[in-house]
């Protein structure tokens, strides 16, 4: 990362690795209803397979963070990689709904390897603001991501079938994999050689930081406010709305035109203020937001006022993201590879386990919006009961 072009292509491929996810989770969703038929199953079980994904995808976190300490990074990443696009092939012949569950668990696996090691290769090279600004660049450039993962589900679902939406996911993850090899791991830098210690014992050292554990969980109580829309946005949209795949993809689409404005703001306020403070004060604009959307879903659940709503909560985690991410890695100088690993799994587990019981709620709007208020508050209780440094 030592030339302003080598950083930028670097960031562009390290989002790419990290845009599996938003790609896994977003490029299926206008086909759900699709694939519910063709699996003869419901499409609020289809649903299940995006709680199912996000939580092994945790598993495969814990397992490549300290394997990434102890292998090196490029190794692991590789092997997630490789794991992702085989799993992604499968999916094309799953039969059944249990047979796609197996494939999907497989391949959060390979996706959660993959992507635990971005955070700490990034912290193997920078730190502090600079950190901050890598990951904002990066989110900058992955936020593209789920503006165009419905769409091109739509479109491949318009034109041909579901099933090569996981074709194209599997060559994505195959033309990543050549990427890397070429630009990243070129010259890749080696993280010192560290005292030979258990697993346990480095995610013990990790967790007696009690800083880095509370920005782990507001983290991990954020992400679910917008995992629970993602979980929920077919039923929204499709089934409550009566919208059709197309117009599906564009309002799902419209969340990120904030992120994306969010995050251009987030850079440049990183010159002036420190990640501490735009994290306070990105979290009290999205109660805000979420207070907004919960007032029109009782009292006025129009489409276009529910969208615009549901846009100014989703937005602000275009600056909410990499400030927690860059406050929690700066704690960390060694075992940066379990740290990232231990955020990651709290994350999408917490957020998977949540998801998957708002399934058990009745099917409303006002249910999925209370769960959405109820997570961000306990965040805010978190951020705001006393400082975590």
């Amino acid at each position: 990362m030592t030339t302003n072009n080598q950083s930028l292509k670097v960031a562009i491929i390290l989002a790419m690795t990290i845009a599996l996810g938003p790609f896994a989770l977003d490029t299926y969703l206008p086909a759900f209803p699709v694939i519910a038929a063709s699996l003869q199953v419901s499409v609020h079980q289809v649903s299940l397979t995006i709680s199912v994904y996000i939580f092994v995808l945790a598993i495969g976190q814990l397992c490549g963070g300290p394997l990434s300490d102890h292998f090196g990074r490029s190794k692991i990443m590789l092997f997630g990689m490789g794991i992702f696009a085989v799993a992604s092939l499968l999916l094309v012949f799953a039969e059944n709904l249990s047979e796609f569950l197996i494939l999907r668990m497989l391949q959060a696996f390979g996706g959660g390897c993959a992507a635990v090691t971005v955070p700490a290769l990034i912290r193997d090279r920078i730190s502090g603001s600079e950190a901050a600004k890598f990951f904002s660049l990066i989110g900058l450039l992955m936020v593209l991501a789920p503006a165009l993962a419905p769409n091109i589900g739509a479109l491949i679902l318009n034109f041909i079938d579901w099933h090569y939406i996981f074709i194209f996911l599997g060559v994505y993850a195959l033309s990543v994999i050549v990427l890397l090899k070429t630009y990243v791991f070129r010259n890749e830098v080696k993280v010192l050689q560290q005292e030979k210690v258990s697993v346990w014992e480095r995610y013990k050292q990790v967790m007696s930081d009690h800083s880095a554990m509370r920005l782990m969980f507001i983290g991990s109580l954020t992400f679910s406010v917008l995992m629970l829309f993602i979980t929920h946005a077919s039923f929204i949209y499709q089934q409550h709305f009566g919208v059709s795949p197309q117009l599906f993809s564009i309002l799902f689409s419209s969340n990120v035109v904030l992120m994306l404005l969010m995050n251009i703001a987030n850079r440049k306020l990183l010159n002036h203020f420190t990640p501490e403070v735009i994290l306070r004060w990105s979290l009290g604009l999205q109660a805000c937001a979420l207070v907004l959307l919960l007032l029109v879903t009782l009292l006025y659940p129009q489409l276009w006022f529910f969208m615009a709503a549901v846009v100014l909560t989703i937005g602000f985690m275009g600056a909410i993201s990499p400030n927690i991410q860059a406050c929690y890695m700066e704690s960390f100088s060694t075992n940066t590879g379990t740290a990232a690993a231990l955020k990651g799994a709290t994350q999408f587990s917490l957020a998977g386990l949540i998801s998957a019981a708002s399934t058990l709620l009745p099917e409303s709007i006002l249910s999925i919006v209370l769960a959405q208020a109820l997570c961000l508050s306990i965040a805010l209780i978190l951020l705001w009961a006393k400082p975590y440094r």
